[in-house]
């Protein structure tokens, strides 16, 4: 079964909806890393003094700043797999559901495989 214009338009408006929050998603995930990073870095640079101070016998407040930029790239990474599995999964089976899916992805994508005709 062929789908209607008004479904193809319809599954093409809905794809592209689904990978722009996608990718805000992952722009605010990724700002968010390289904000905490580079305020890392910054505090590297620029006040080296505070970063040398004892949290307590052997333990810089440099050390634990700088476990915790890593820590954040993994809570970060966990935030963005637990959304995809909540959100955009879900979605996307959707979008794969609905009547004439395939003819709307290489309608709004191109050719499939990157082939001409």
């Amino acid at each position: 079964m062929t789908p209607s214009p008004t479904d193809r338009a319809a599954q093409i408006a809905a794809t592209r909806s689904l990978a722009l929050t996608r990718w805000r998603v992952a722009a605010l995930l990724t700002l968010l890393m390289v904000g905490v990073y580079f305020g890392f870095i910054l505090l590297v640079a620029y006040r080296p003094a505070l970063l040398g101070g004892l949290v307590s016998d052997g333990l810089s407040l440099g050390i634990v700043l700088g476990a915790l930029v890593i820590l954040s790239a993994w809570v970060l990474t966990l935030i963005y797999v637990q959304w995809a599995n909540r959100v955009y999964d879900p979605a996307l089976a959707a979008l794969r559901a609905m009547p004439g899916a395939d003819a709307a992805a290489r309608g709004s994508q191109g050719a499939p495989y990157g082939g001409g005709r």
